[in-house]
């Protein structure tokens, strides 16, 4: 599975990041504005949720639990800093999916009693996107904690993320994770649609989403 978040220092405006991915074929957007105000994260989910609805695209916020449950997403992405999970799934409800960022193990282990649906786990790499970086795990940092979670029988779907290429793609997957979540890679790229067929096109047949 690819999971696109949208990156605000692109060039390219959010909301035709989201219409390029979506034509290439993305089928899971979330959308980060970590520096937005509300009303402009209004008026990007307001563009493009007719089109999401009308071709099956599932839409997250990344933080934002209020206005996810306002605007009637799919759910939210929560980092370490953000509203514990167990809160916004009451806010949000059992229906809404929740995902949770990991950096160790011990994060993993932290939530993995509630009711969450997928960890991103990473900095796969150095990233420009996130500010206040935690310690870039690295193919084998990823491997380790795929490897922990089997061991531990601990079945959430994890995907990778941070400073993810095409060329990663594949090493990650087999590294253990159930798919990736890009952003600067698509968000920058000359052709975003291109590049997101690209990313869809390097996924095993059982990861595409």
């Amino acid at each position: 599975m690819l999971q696109f978040i949208t990156n605000p220092e692109s060039k390219m405006p959010v909301t035709d990041q989201i219409f390029s991915v979506i034509e290439g074929g993305g089928r899971w957007i979330q959308i980060r504005m970590k520096d937005a105000p509300d009303d402009e994260i209004r008026k990007v989910v307001e563009a493009v949720k007719p089109k999401c609805e009308e071709l099956g695209v599932f839409l997250i916020m990344n933080d934002r639990v209020e206005l996810a449950k306002e605007l009637n997403v799919g759910g939210v992405h929560l980092g370490k800093d953000d509203m514990p999970p167990s809160k916004a799934r009451m806010i949000l409800g059992p229906a809404a999916v929740i995902g949770v960022t990991a950096n160790t193990f011990a994060d993993i282990m932290a939530v993995s009693q509630l009711d969450i649906d997928y960890y991103g786990i990473g900095p796969y790499r150095q990233t420009d996107t996130k500010k206040n970086l935690s310690p870039i795990l690295g193919i084998e940092g990823i491997r380790k904690i795929c490897f922990e979670m089997e061991e531990k029988e601990i079945n959430i779907p994890h995907v990778a993320v941070g400073g993810i290429k095409l060329e990663d793609v594949l090493p990650l997957i087999e590294a253990g994770v159930n798919g990736i979540a890009v952003s600067g890679a698509i968000a920058n790229a000359d052709d975003p649609k291109k590049e997101t067929e690209k990313f869809i096109a390097a996924l095993p047949e059982t990861q595409e989403d």
